[in-house]
């Protein structure tokens, strides 16, 4: 008789439950209780890494195809798993506040002993932000990012992060997936008739849109439309350096980032709610991994206050950089600067209406 499926061998419980060795309680040293506690939020930690990179890699399966069909099961599904992400990435935030239940004091008694291990060292981490499309000269104080010495990766995870980083990431697939959007073809706009006479781009919209923005501005705000020009048509200002052009630089192309305003602007179609939700679900996933990185931060500095990392970093002061500086889709949330009201949005002609819309 073929042996029946128990819960715990199904699960493998005896090597999960048995992977918690604290430094601490071996022979020799002194037993800090909150060891385990710090080993099994770690661990835990890990297990929710990996299931978000499983979604991930199904998501990148979607979006690495050469046609995307938007009416699809396809966009549902890709957005079934950001939001699961999104979940998980919740629930990570919670899990600090228990951690939290530890004292510095608490922490001090076997912190030594991990030394050089440290947080820093979580190649599924590392993975993660990779794929969402976090680039390595993006990174702060990238020359981390690269020692497989003391402190460092191993060679193994040193060896999978490069890797991966080599492959197509998502934001190079999502800039990809928006570029491709058809509805700013000359058949759908030729019975659009413009608002203003003005003539900064070579489709009739844009110039609209960009008059309308440009209008709407207020007199301290009025240096946006240089901004506008530049983000959205690539338009470089005369006498502008290129340095001040690298805090503008995007990770998108400007094609890309129209569709998305595109879409912002217009996502109460029925052909781009799933798509405007995407780019929401990107945005809050980013500002989750912000909210994590945050909330660690201000732990670390409870902890150790502004003593160096166990990995031999600055401790909180790498944190705080990497806080301010490993976002992925900024250039998505950002486009809120260029928003205008519903009530003076263009009027899309009827041509394009009927492809944005349920026909019945």
């Amino acid at each position: 008789m073929k042996d029946t499926l128990y819960y715990s061998d199904y699960l493998h419980l005896d090597k999960i439950l048995g992977s918690q060795q604290p430094e601490s309680f071996k022979e020799g040293n002194y037993p800090a209780h909150d060891e385990m506690l710090f080993i099994i939020i770690h661990q835990a930690y890990e297990l929710w890494f990996k299931q978000i990179l499983f979604e991930l890699d199904y998501v990148l399966k979607i979006f690495s195809k050469e046609i995307i069909n938007d009416n699809s099961e396809d966009l549902n599904l890709v957005l079934h798993r950001l939001r699961r992400i999104i979940k998980i990435l919740e629930l990570l935030n919670q899990q600090v506040s228990i951690l939290d239940t530890m004292t510095p004091l608490d922490f001090l008694e076997f912190r030594n002993l991990l030394t050089p291990s440290s947080g820093f060292q979580s190649a599924q981490f590392r993975l993660i932000e990779s794929v969402l499309g976090l680039q390595l000269e993006n990174r702060h104080q990238k020359d981390y990012y690269k020692r497989v010495n003391e402190g460092g990766f191993t060679q193994e995870d040193y060896a999978r992060i490069t890797e991966k980083e080599q492959h197509q990431n998502l934001l190079k697939l999502i800039n990809r997936w928006l570029e491709r959007m058809p509805f700013f073809e000359e058949l759908f706009w030729k019975n659009y008739t413009p608002l203003s006479a003005e003539s900064a781009t070579e489709h009739v919209f844009w110039n609209d849109y960009r008059y309308i923005y440009k209008t709407g501005l207020t007199q301290r705000e009025a240096n946006k439309i240089i901004d506008f020009d530049y983000v959205f048509l690539n338009i470089i200002p005369e006498g502008v350096t290129p340095e001040a052009l690298s805090n503008w630089r995007s990770s998108f192309s400007a094609q890309a980032l129209r569709a998305a305003l595109f879409i912002m602007l217009y996502r109460d179609f029925p052909v781009f709610q799933t798509s405007y939700q995407i780019l929401d679900a990107l945005i809050e996933i980013d500002h989750l991994m912000s909210n994590w990185r945050h909330k660690h931060l201000i732990m670390v500095r409870r902890m150790i206050g502004m003593r160096v990392g166990t990995g031999n970093t600055s401790g909180s002061g790498y944190l705080e950089g990497a806080l301010n500086k490993h976002y992925v889709y900024k250039d998505i949330s950002g486009l809120s600067t260029y928003l205008i009201e519903r009530r003076n949005l263009p009027r899309l002609p009827e041509e394009l209406i009927k492809h944005l819309s349920f026909n019945v």
